[in-house]
């Protein structure tokens, strides 16, 4: 998997070893309001990041690095299935509101187009307006289709 590069953020690949940082970086309980569940702590967010690591190829994620900060700020992920991906992003809270999603989430959705993805999917709560927000800044529009009680957005080359 490639490492992303843009002016302000890089996106690494998952590693067990970024598990440590990232547990700081995702441990605000609010950023599972619209998701539900809980903050992992850094040896469950380790298994998890080892279970994903070694999945499938499809299976891909990045740590997103933060050049002005000097450390990692989030993750942005995509599930590949037949020319479709299903991506997801988040930006742990002291980090928010500086463009960092909005970055992280074009630059993947611009590394899918080159790997010749055609259908691009979010699904995000219709209380969500950030996520929404960044969805639309990747080109992505909401459409008609729910899922689990968020709003499919879509983006189709």
């Amino acid at each position: 998997m490639d490492t992303i590069e843009t002016p302000i953020l890089i996106l690494l690949p998952l590693r067990p070893e970024y598990a440590d940082e990232m547990a700081v970086v995702l441990s605000d309980p609010e950023l599972h309001t619209f998701t539900g569940g809980a903050p992992l702590t850094a040896p469950e967010l380790r298994a998890r990041y080892e279970r994903l690591a070694a999945g499938p190829p499809g299976w891909c994620n990045w740590v997103i690095w933060s050049r002005e900060e000097e450390s990692l700020v989030g993750y942005v992920q995509a599930t590949i299935d037949e020319g479709t991906a299903e991506i997801a992003w988040v930006i742990g809270t002291p980090w928010q509101g500086r463009g960092l999603a909005t970055a992280s989430a074009k630059a993947l959705v611009e590394w899918l187009m080159k790997q010749g993805i055609r259908t691009i999917i979010a699904h995000i709560h219709p209380d969500h307006a950030a996520s929404a927000a960044v969805a639309t800044s990747a080109g992505l529009r909401p459409t008609e289709r729910w899922h689990d009680g968020e709003v499919r957005w879509e983006r189709t080359v």
